[in-house]
């Protein structure tokens, strides 16, 4: 009979290669903060002093409009100093739908000048959207992206890739992104890229061709539910083709350390009192929404989204953490409790709360008070 120390050496070598790929593929979760929200401004409206006036833009709205609908004073205090102090977290200088078609010397002259406004913009992430690698707008994509770069982009910078529609596009990309060294964003929001001719759910293969370079999977709400041919007045981020679509994608990202991002809203925050707050209540129940199913950022679009976004992605740790941090502390002290908690949901509990502290809903002290552990344990636990 064969004993256990050799079939042990034989099982390990038939796995080794198995082990190899798998830590290849799925490395678990990225280090660092994954900023809340990816707000675009066309490249035409772009400038070093566009990061302060949407914080004051939005400051205004609030003093004009508010309160926050379903928030309370204690709700708004911190978000006005979100406000007045990093207004945006992630900034994206548009050259695609935002932008539209111009003339070759307009859309250069236009790249020059944002590259070096972005190069003064105090903003943590930040990137631009190019044009498609489709034909009729590939040259001009490319023209763009080496325009831009010829100014030193600044650190967390990235290219959103829009209305991929193939893995070869996806290698494509890595080829420009491999000769300027740079990280790029896949953007799903075409039908092509959830489910490919054969059935084969494209997202997965698109981003694990990437090769290491795809720093998130960005959902294209209308562009998305649009070509499906859903009807304008239904096209949401919340419709139920467009969950299946950003469920495809969590699957697909879930262990890569590549982050998902939801959509936008293109009901905006503008005209008279009534009408910003119904814009703000659908903002707040959206965003609330994406974060109940793991989808820890989206997109903003106008400045007044802002206080809604950070109300509702703040009041949703600070909901959560007295149950997470008590479940968490039961779970290492090996506590009786009512909830029988194993390795995989502590790992979850401690990622709550880091994403707390990393967007400031939280701060070290009470997440310390509560779980008995700093940021340093926290990471600790939802890395094991």
């Amino acid at each position: 009979m064969t004993g256990i120390s050799d079939l042990t050496a034989r099982v390990e070598t038939i796995l080794a290669g198995d082990d190899a790929e798998r830590a290849q593929l799925y490395p678990g979760p990225p280090p660092g903060r994954q900023p809340v929200h990816t707000v675009y401004v066309p490249a035409d409206r772009f400038t070093a002093t566009t990061v302060r006036e949407w914080g004051a833009a939005a400051i205004d709205a609030l003093d004009q409009h508010g309160p926050l609908p379903g928030f309370d004073e204690a709700d708004e205090a911190p978000v006005r100093a979100k406000l007045a102090t990093e207004p945006i977290e992630d900034l994206r200088v548009d050259f695609e739908d935002g932008y539209g078609l111009r003339e070759d010397d307009v859309e250069d002259r236009d790249a020059r000048a944002a590259a070096l406004a972005l190069s003064a913009t105090p903003a943590a992430f930040s990137g631009i959207r190019i044009k498609s690698l489709e034909a009729p707008t590939r040259r001009r994509a490319l023209r763009t992206l080496e325009i831009f770069t010829e100014t030193t982009p600044p650190p967390g910078f990235r290219v959103t890739l829009p209305k991929v529609t193939s893995v070869r596009q996806v290698e494509a990309m890595v080829a420009v992104c491999d000769e300027l060294d740079l990280r790029f964003e896949i953007q799903i929001e075409t039908p092509q890229a959830i489910l490919g001719p054969d059935g084969t759910a494209l997202v997965a293969l698109m981003l694990h061709a990437a090769a290491g370079r795809c720093a998130g999977l960005h959902f294209g709400t209308y562009d998305y539910t649009a070509a499906l041919g859903i009807s304008a007045a239904y096209q949401s981020l919340e419709h139920p083709a467009a969950d299946h679509a950003k469920a495809v994608m969590q699957v697909a990202a879930a262990g890569t350390g590549v982050p998902v991002c939801d959509g936008s809203t293109n009901v905006l925050p503008v005209g008279d009192t009534a009408d910003v707050q119904a814009a703000w209540a659908l903002h707040a129940r959206l965003v609330r929404r994406s974060l109940e199913r793991g989808y820890y950022q989206g997109w903003d679009l106008h400045p007044a989204q802002l206080p809604t976004r950070f109300a509702a992605t703040y009041a949703f740790f600070r909901d959560g953490l007295p149950a997470a941090a008590a479940r968490l502390r039961a779970y290492l002290e090996r506590a009786t409790s009512g909830i029988a908690d194993e390795p995989a949901t502590a790992r979850a509990l401690a990622g709550q709360l880091i994403r707390g502290l990393d967007c400031g809903a939280l701060t070290a002290d009470e997440v310390y008070a509560a779980s008995g552990l700093d940021a340093a344990g926290l990471r600790a636990v939802s890395s094991s």
